[in-house]
């Protein structure tokens, strides 16, 4: 695993720079930042949405209506972004982000022709997310919106995601051992962190139970006069 905890992002560029060249030094570091980060907004989706049916009664309870926008916007954001990471080098004239651009900077062929397969498929794991991106959240599909015969939204779940990331991660993991002998585990990145998703549950739970608890100490005439402060 990459020792970057005992760096800064840029010292861990510089390092890159050295090791890889500039330029996909450079590429190579801000798509690292970049799956790194969208590897913790899913850890928050899962945290929230897919981990214990418990949660999903906590959040209902608290505020269903809410959370259920929490939900949309968290998931629509990453398949967003796992499509900018896959998307093509080049859109309306101007340069992407994306590891499309990791192959033309390896010099050495036989390598470069195997992360050119691994940008492949981690472009054919995405596609489920690109065609959400593009005729459902970025664009309004006039068809889709209208409920009329057209062809049907690509499959997107949980696993899909999960083996999108896998994808990307496996792309720039393929550099890191090559240039650097180390990898990084970006699933780690997912895990509940202080102030996350997790953290707010407990403040949630703890809400509920001093509601509830209250409730009980008015309704058994124990109460004080915080009790009823609004």
């Amino acid at each position: 695993m990459s020792d970057t905890n005992e760096r800064t992002a840029e010292q861990a560029r510089e390092q890159n720079r050295i090791a890889m060249g500039p330029e996909l030094g450079e590429l190579y570091s801000a798509l690292w930042q970049q799956l790194v980060s969208l590897h913790r907004t899913w850890g928050e989706h899962v945290a929230l949405f897919g981990t214990k049916p418990e949660r999903l009664e906590l959040l209902n309870q608290a505020g269903p209506s809410f959370f259920r926008t929490v939900q949309d916007c968290l998931w629509r954001d990453v398949l967003i972004r796992l499509a900018l990471i896959t998307d093509p080098p080049q859109s309306m004239g101007k340069d992407n982000l994306t590891i499309k651009r990791l192959p033309p900077l390896m010099t050495a062929p036989i390598k470069r022709s195997e992360l050119e397969a691994r940008v492949l498929l981690a472009v054919e794991s995405t596609e489920f997310a690109r065609d959400w991106r593009n005729r459902h959240i970025a664009h309004h599909d006039l068809l889709l919106c209208l409920d009329r015969p057209t062809e049907p939204l690509a499959v997107a779940s949980r696993n899909h995601v999960d083996s999108a990331l896998a994808a990307v991660g496996e792309v720039l993991n393929f550099l890191s051992q090559h240039y650097l002998e180390s990898t990084t585990m970006f699933e780690f990145a997912a895990e509940p962190a202080a102030g996350g998703a997790t953290s707010m549950l407990s403040y949630l739970r703890a809400g509920i139970e001093g509601e509830c608890a209250r409730r009980e100490r008015v309704k058994g005439g124990t109460h004080d006069a915080k009790d009823m402060e609004s």
